[in-house]
């Protein structure tokens, strides 16, 4: 269940990083989309009309009905615009600093803090039923969709028939479109209050169609999933997710560190996990001083800007935040925000370097991909590829192994070409 998901459709509105138009005209139902330059051509080619019909003959084989897609008919409409927006997707390139400054802000932090009081028995059967925190969940509530006012403005089944219909990405869609129908089916949601994200995704906390029908869970005892209007079933549907993704009961998820001057810096890296006693042999304390609980606990080191910036163990609960979202910024973020809700003070800012430029990092990741290294796709991106390369670089120049990248590696670097 690893993946990519969209920025929120409230991050997206707020740090305008996620997505782009790339030209917002309405296609008729029945012309093709252009097809991009060098796209090979896909099974979804030709009238849309026409791969909706077999689209619906499939679904019934394998047992939706026919008043069900009758009820979603009006809605299966092609929106060239939403695959504008999938195919003009900007990287996102705030560093976590700067993010988490503006979503993990005060009054963000105040309100959800408020609304843990105002749905204290709520997260109370919550905590005993599913075991994860509060602050864990009204987080995810906070980023995704401002705790419930912005879920986007476009009709799902729509952008989903879209985007399955679309060569770029049909496969992962098109099993979408169909746990769409099942929602609807299964007497969760009208077609018509399927209002949601470009990307399909639905509800408070953003789930796409699949994730709500397997982990949505009735807790206002009504008889149905709602995750548009229902608080009880946002909460506990979120809890249930998170399990589902591997969440550890009664274990932490990110607490702030600090780190000293002697660490040995290849060692800050997600994929090293070693017991608290370790880190606190390294010198490694809690963000004000006080020793690390000498335990047995495993957690990894991460320095989200570098080793002159703040400094957090992640558990592996912090994992679960990279299944939800495998951004590091938006991961980070998010785990922070959950600590800052529970009751834990603003992070140690530190000092660290000017973030490299957009068009630097993309100049980084070519020469890293020349030299070898798996960066991914070279797009201007900080991803956790790109920082394993950088931490492999910064090896072999005998620098701070830290994976974070400076100018000063971007200049050894083309020293070296």
């Amino acid at each position: 269940m690893h993946r990519h998901r969209a920025i929120s459709v409230f991050c997206l509105a707020i740090c305008l990083a996620a997505a782009r138009f790339a030209g917002a005209a309405n296609a008729a139902p029945n012309v093709a989309p252009s097809v991009a330059p060098n796209t090979v051509p896909c099974r979804t080619g030709g009238p849309y009309d026409k791969w909706l019909a077999e689209f619906e003959r499939e679904a019934m084989a394998q047992g939706v009905s026919q008043q069900t897609i009758a009820a979603a008919a009006p809605y299966l409409t092609y929106d060239q615009r939403i695959v504008n927006i999938d195919r003009g997707q900007r990287v996102f390139t705030q560093t976590f600093l700067e993010f988490s400054d503006r979503m993990a802000a005060a009054y963000r932090i105040q309100r959800g803090a408020a609304l843990i009081k105002t749905y204290t028995p709520v997260f109370a059967k919550i905590d005993q039923q599913f075991g994860v925190p509060a602050p864990v969940i009204v987080a995810f509530w906070a980023l995704e969709s401002d705790f419930g006012a912005n879920m986007g403005n476009y009709h799902t089944p729509s952008a989903i028939a879209s985007l399955a219909y679309d060569c770029r990405r049909a496969d992962r869609f098109r099993g979408q479109l169909l746990d769409a129908l099942r929602l609807i089916q299964r007497g969760d949601l009208r077609p018509a209050d399927m209002i949601g994200s470009w990307a399909g995704e639905l509800g408070q906390t953003q789930m796409m169609p699949s994730e709500y029908y397997q982990y949505a869970v009735d807790y206002d005892g009504n008889g149905t999933r709602n995750l548009l209007r229902s608080a009880p079933d946002v909460l506990a549907s979120t809890a249930n997710y998170l399990v589902g993704l591997g969440w550890r009961r009664g274990e932490p998820w990110l607490t702030e560190v600090r780190v000293p001057p002697t660490m040995p810096w290849q060692q800050a890296d997600l994929d090293t996990k070693l017991p608290r006693s370790k880190w606190a042999a390294y010198g490694v304390t809690l963000a004000d001083g006080r020793p690390l609980p000498a335990d047995d606990l495993p957690a990894s080191l991460l320095l989200p800007v570098g080793r002159f910036g703040p400094a957090f163990l992640a558990y592996d609960n912090f994992r679960v935040y990279l299944q939800w979202n495998n951004a590091l910024v938006y991961s980070t973020t998010a785990a922070y925000l959950g600590t800052r809700i529970a009751g834990a003070p603003p992070l140690h800012r530190g000092n660290p370097p000017p973030p490299l430029a957009f068009s630097d990092v993309k100049a980084l990741q070519a020469m890293l991909a020349h030299a070898g290294y798996d960066v991914g796709a070279i797009d201007g991106f900080l991803g956790l590829k790109t920082r394993q390369a950088v931490k492999a670089m910064q090896i072999k120049y005998n620098l701070p192994a830290d994976s974070y990248p400076t100018a000063e590696l971007l200049a050894r670097m083309r020293g070296a070409h």
